[in-house]
């Protein structure tokens, strides 16, 4: 009976080694997304984004929601997540130190996944009198949560028309309550810096007409020529349902992922997206493009992302 147990207990351990060993053993690598609130694009993408490359590659990657471009900086620097959202803009002010970090100073432990898509910088109003930027001076206008990248890009866009901060009635709001606002008639115009359609906005169409007030072609040379981050864009009238399209800036929407991650991990959610973009069930999948994707220049590339951009023949930074 001893000789019995003695063996079987041998028998035990080999498989239990023998587990531990195997690649069916081991946990796949979790990784953290933080993306944006959850009635703008950051979150129904990064989440749509999330389950699929948790499918296709093996990763378990987690989509959270997230609090503005700089928030998402900050918690990915802080090690609270491993990869995050985040404006173009807003990625080079928390690299260089400027703007939303020039108190910080600058940040280097992230570096760039890939760019995804265009946020478009869209001024809605349901007041068809506001036709112009220059129309919102005196009027109450959310420029977004004060100190966020909206923010910034509400102030950029106002001064290209010479108009300040002061020349408007601010409030500081973030997507969702810039819409309820703008439909209880509390406020006349909002600042919604995110890839059209963007949900806060549909929502509100369905309340009564919205209108998203157009940048003209000398204001938007003079606001590129100052900050060569933004490219001119253009949201179609049927997005919302609009009377006519509306032409305005916009920024890239880019994932950033902390400089800890492996490569591996980076390489598997890139090649992921970027070798199955028509499985992707979101809209904004019919926007990827590789070669956008590959496109920023001021931020350094994750060895993971250079190691797929480079197998596509790509060279990034």
């Amino acid at each position: 009976m001893k000789k019995l147990i003695a063996v079987l207990s041998i028998v035990c351990l080999v498989f239990a080694l023998c587990a531990c060993g195997s690649d069916g053993g081991e946990k796949p690598e979790a990784l953290t997304f933080t993306t944006g609130g959850d009635t703008g694009t950051y979150y129904a993408y990064g989440s749509v984004l999330s389950q699929f490359v948790s499918s296709k590659s093996g990763l378990n990657v987690t989509a959270v929601v997230g609090n503005g471009s700089q928030a998402n900086v900050e918690d990915l620097t802080a090690g609270a997540v491993q990869l995050a959202f985040c404006q173009s803009d807003v990625m080079s002010y928390a690299y260089n130190g400027t703007n939303l970090f020039e108190e910080a100073g600058p940040i280097d432990n992230f570096s760039v996944v890939a760019a995804l898509y265009m946020e478009q910088v869209q001024i809605v109003t349901m007041n068809p009198d506001i036709k112009t930027v220059a129309d919102l001076k005196g009027k109450t206008v959310s420029i977004g949560v004060s100190g966020s990248g909206v923010y910034f890009n509400a102030i950029d866009v106002l001064g290209a028309y010479g108009l300040t901060e002061n020349d408007i009635k601010p409030v500081y709001q973030n997507f969702g309550d810039s819409a309820e606002s703008l439909k209880d008639g509390k406020i006349d115009a909002a600042f919604i810096v995110s890839g059209a359609p963007t949900n806060a906005i549909t929502d509100l169409s369905t309340s009564g007409q919205v209108y998203l007030v157009s940048i003209d072609d000398e204001h938007i040379d003079a606001l590129i020529e100052k900050s060569p981050y933004y490219t001119k864009n253009s949201v179609a009238a049927d997005v919302y349902g609009m009377p006519e399209d509306a032409q305005t800036v916009a920024v890239g929407a880019v994932v950033l992922a902390r400089n800890d991650v492996s490569e591996d991990a980076v390489y598997k959610f890139v090649s992921s997206i970027f070798e199955n973009p028509g499985e992707i069930q979101h809209g904004k999948a019919e926007e990827l493009d590789i070669n956008f994707a590959s496109s920023m220049t001021d931020i350094p590339y994750h060895p993971g992302a250079v190691r797929y951009f480079a197998e596509k023949g790509i060279e990034v930074k």
